[in-house]
C-alpha cells in the first residue's frame, strides 16, 4: 500500500506542481504526518523532492524529473479516463485504488496527448449524483473491509462466509460459493450459490464477511451478464405480484415503466394518454409507483388501489384543511 502511495505522490507533484503537505495529506487521504515521512522516504530514494518554504511555499519536483511508465495513446487514455469516472469502484471499496490508477493513465499518456485527454474528460459527465430534477441518487453504503474480504474471495475462487441482514430477519451466517459481483445504479450485489442453489446477496446487508480456505464450488468460466438476466427474470416471476391496469400522461411514461417489473400492454387512448398494463411486486410497490405520479397518472383497475389511492389523497386533504 504504501509503494502506491508513494507513486501517487509523485505523479501528484508531476502533474499539479507545488502542493502544499495538507493538500496531499487530502488528496491521498493520509495524515499530514504520513505526507511528511514519504516526501523523507522519496527524498531518501533518489527522488528530486524539494520543499518551498512561505505562505504559498509546498513540495515539489526539480524540473525535468520523468517517471518510467508505458505511453497510451489519447483515445486509450481516454476510455479508461471515462470508465474512471463511473461509480461501481465506489461500490465496491475501489475508490482510492481507481483514483491512484487514474493519476496514472494520465501520467502514462505521450506529452503531446497529456492536457488534451485530461481537458477532453472534463467535457464528459457520466452517472451524475443527480438528475434533471435534483432527484439524488442514493448509492449503498458498504464497509470497506466486508466487501474487500467479499472481494478477495470472488478473485481466488475461496468459499466465503457471510453474516446477511435479509428484510424483516435478524442477521445469521452462511457460506455460500461466490461467483461474482455486479453493481446496477450504485447498489452492489454478490452472485453466489448455496447449497448449489443459485442466490443474489445484496452487499449493503452484509454486516461481516470471511474468505475461507476451501474452494468454492463454482464454473471457471461465468457469463455475468446472462446470469443477472436470468437471476432478474426470476426474481420478477416471484413473489405476490400484481398486475394494474393504469392511464398515464406520456411525458411521465418513463417514470412509470420504471418502477414497474413488466410492461404486459400498451395503447394510446383517444384522449391521448397510454394506456397499460404493468405488473409490480406487490401492493405497497403499486400505491407507492402510482402515489409518486400524483395527477399524471390514474389507477384503473383493481378496484382496491383506486380505493387505497383515494383514501390518501382524502387523509392528506383533510391534514391540510386549517390553517397552521
Amino acid at each position: 500500500m504504501r509503494a502506491d502511495r508513494l507513486v501517487s505522490l509523485v505523479l501528484l507533484l508531476r502533474q499539479r506542481g507545488r502542493l502544499s503537505a495538507a493538500t496531499l495529506a487530502r488528496e491521498l487521504e493520509v495524515s499530514t504526518r504520513t505526507v511528511l515521512r514519504d516526501i523523507e522516504a522519496l527524498s531518501g530514494a533518489g527522488v528530486p523532492v524539494y520543499a518551498e518554504r512561505g505562505r504559498h511555499g509546498g513540495f515539489a519536483l526539480l524540473p525535468g524529473f520523468q517517471t518510467e511508465l508505458t505511453g497510451l495513446n489519447h483515445d486509450e487514455a481516454l476510455a479508461l479516463l471515462v470508465a474512471g469516472s463511473r461509480r461501481g469502484a465506489q461500490v465496491f471499496g475501489l475508490g482510492s485504488a481507481l483514483a491512484s490508477a487514474m493519476l496514472k493513465v494520465v501520467d502514462a499518456l505521450p506529452e503531446g496527448y497529456r492536457d488534451t485527454a485530461a481537458g477532453a474528460a472534463q467535457r464528459l459527465l457520466i452517472d451524475p449524483e443527480t438528475d434533471l430534477l435534483s432527484r439524488r441518487v442514493v448509492a449503498d453504503e458498504v464497509s470497506d473491509a466486508v466487501v474487500a474480504e467479499i472481494r478477495r474471495a470472488v478473485f481466488a475462487g475461496h468459499k466465503l462466509r457471510i453474516r446477511y441482514a435479509a428484510v424483516g430477519q435478524s442477521p445469521t451466517w452462511r457460506t455460500v460459493d461466490p461467483i461474482g459481483l455486479v453493481t446496477v445504479r450504485d447498489q452492489g450485489y454478490l452472485l453466489a450459490t448455496r447449497s448449489g442453489a443459485d442466490r443474489t446477496y445484496r452487499l449493503s446487508r452484509m454486516l461481516d464477511a470471511e474468505e475461507l480456505d476451501e474452494p468454492a464450488q463454482r464454473p471457471d468460466r461465468v457469463d455475468l451478464d446472462r446470469a443477472w438476466q436470468e437471476r432478474s427474470t426470476r426474481f420478477r416471476a416471484g413473489g405476490d405480484q400484481v398486475a394494474v391496469q393504469v392511464r398515464v400522461n406520456p411525458p411521465r411514461r418513463e417514470d412509470l415503466v420504471g418502477t414497474a417489473l413488466a410492461v404486459l400492454a400498451e395503447e394510446t387512448g383517444a384522449d391521448g394518454w397510454l394506456r397499460l398494463e404493468v405488473t409490480f411486486q406487490d401492493s405497497r410497490h403499486a400505491e407507492w409507483a402510482l402515489w409518486q405520479l400524483g395527477t399524471n397518472a390514474e389507477a384503473l383497475a383493481p378496484q382496491w388501489l383506486r380505493t387505497s389511492l383515494r383514501d390518501r389523497a382524502t387523509a392528506i386533504a383533510t391534514h391540510y384543511e386549517d390553517e397552521p
